[in-house]
């Protein structure tokens, strides 16, 4: 889950949108991670596939309104699939004591260890 989440940041920082082909890539990647894995995540795996999950999931809906046609329904469906497992992992947080707030600033937090550096 590490390489994964270290790929988001890459992507999360870069100027233009990355292909569809390698966008579909990534995400085949993280479902396979999470449904191999996901049980055994410890809490700070949980925080970050629960990051990676939401921004792709969030960023599959962007495309979905922008795109059209058979790429579409695909974001579509990505989104639809990440959204479940969004939900179980913000569940999972929520039982070890977690409120909507602080998952909202552990995500800030994440964002920023991911911003580059001001020079």
């Amino acid at each position: 889950m590490q390489s994964l989440y270290e790929q988001i940041q890459v992507y999360l920082n870069m100027e233009e949108e990355i292909p569809f082909k390698e966008f579909n890539s990534y995400y085949q990647k993280v479902i396979k991670e999470l449904g191999d894995s996901h049980e055994q995540f410890d809490e700070e795996t949980l925080w970050k596939a629960l990051f990676i999950v939401e921004n792709v999931m969030s960023n599959a809906e962007g495309r979905a309104k922008e795109t059209k046609g058979t790429e579409a329904k695909k974001y579509t469906k990505m989104a639809q699939r990440l959204q479940l497992w969004a939900k179980n992992f913000a569940t999972r947080l929520g039982q070890a004591g977690y409120t909507e707030e602080d998952i909202n600033e552990r995500f800030n937090t994440m964002f920023e260890e991911g911003a580059p550096a001001n020079s």
